[in-house]
């Protein structure tokens, strides 16, 4: 799992400490600041007396995990808390000898897509004492997270803004406060997409673009990316505002009345959670539509590409226990996925009488049939 995701900078202790899993990971042959090569020989004496002092060592190296200790693991959620990238975070914790209700428990919080509630909500944890708070996703998670203390550790994951533009860490290799965790970028990501939706519908000449008004600062950089895309592959960007889910229905009508030929689901958790909605809504006025997860394509969508959340989540799980064991989050690099997904549904696209081009299909992670 390592190999998908990066960090800015990994010095010799990272590497060593990444080597093993579960809560005593980083311990094996870490004691001393360096690891024991396969060629080395130690006398048996020496060899006792190292092990000796590494045992001695192992409570210390332990940190925060103290005998008897439960952790408050306080989680903030955007829309809702049950889905399946939270539910990677909590399974991730107990892969590594966490055990619910005996030394960790979860004080989940969700704005309920009222993202204005962040603030109130990290405030609430901060009062609970928790001894982490992870916030899923959103940019204005993340904010009211570090608005409400500069104390207790925040790792976030799923982000889709550079931290650094927006003030959240110093540097994604040294985070220096009490931030860190990792960054998707989606920003990046979006002139990939136009591509594959402009390559596969021939002629498309205008692209609805649904954004959440709710993450109108974090999509700013989006939307630049995308207007350099758009006029590069010489297609005009129609963006189209969505505030809600109650909202969807009137977006895609305005999308075709617009006459655009495709669309693009900027990242969203309302659309996250929405996605079945949004792929009946996108099948009904007849547009191909790519998404950054490929739970939508899996939905029905025609296709999608970015990072796996729960394979995000799943790996941020090691960055709270590393806080947890006494880790500083200034010191742990922000992270990004190196690999991402491409998922068709080829079933959608023969409902739109759409022929995938062999370019594009090759390239896909996932061929739904």
């Amino acid at each position: 799992m390592g190999s998908r995701f990066r960090a800015v900078t990994l010095d010799a202790r990272d590497q060593c400490m990444r080597g093993t899993s579960g809560p005593e990971a980083g311990l094996r042959s870490c004691y001393f600041g360096f690891a024991w090569g396969a060629s080395m020989t130690v006398p048996r004496s020496v060899a006792l007396v190292i092990l000796m002092f590494a045992l001695l060592a192992a409570p210390l190296a332990l940190g925060a995990q103290s005998p008897g200790k439960c952790y408050r693991v306080g989680v903030l959620c955007p829309v809702t808390c049950a889905v399946a990238p939270i539910e990677a975070l909590r399974q991730g914790l107990l892969e590594r000898g966490y055990a619910e209700g005996r030394n960790v428990t979860f004080e989940y919080r969700s704005a309920e897509g009222k993202f204005e509630k962040f603030a109130d909500l990290a405030a609430e944890l901060v009062g609970l004492q928790v001894d982490i708070i992870f916030t899923a996703g959103v940019l204005p998670a993340v904010l009211g997270a570090k608005r409400a203390t500069t104390k207790i550790p925040i790792v976030f994951a799923g982000l889709g803004e550079d931290p650094v533009l927006y003030g959240l860490v110093q540097s994604l290799a040294r985070p220096g406060g009490n931030l860190t965790g990792i960054a998707a970028l989606y920003a990046d990501l979006v002139e990939k997409q136009l591509e594959f939706i402009t390559e596969t519908v021939p002629g498309l000449s205008r692209v609805a673009a649904l954004w959440d008004v709710g993450l109108e600062k974090a999509l700013e950089p989006s939307f630049k990316s995308l207007a350099v895309a758009a006029g590069a592959l010489g297609v005009h960007l129609q963006p189209v505002a969505v505030r809600g889910p109650e909202d969807l229905a009137r977006a895609f009508r305005a999308a075709a009345d617009a006459r655009a030929g495709a669309l693009i689901l900027l990242p969203s958790p309302t659309f996250f959670v929405g996605r079945v909605r949004l792929a009946n809504l996108a099948a009904e006025h007849q547009l191909p539509a790519i998404s950054s997860h490929a739970e939508f394509a899996k939905a029905g969508g025609l296709m999608a590409y970015g990072p796996n959340l729960r394979r995000m989540f799943a790996y941020a799980a090691g960055i709270v226990d590393r806080i947890l064991r006494g880790a500083k989050p200034a010191d742990l690099p922000v992270e990004q996925p190196t690999e991402f997904e491409l998922t068709i549904n080829l079933k959608t696209a023969k409902v739109l009488r759409l022929t995938i081009p062999p370019a594009i299909l090759i390239q896909a992670t996932e061929v739904i049939q």
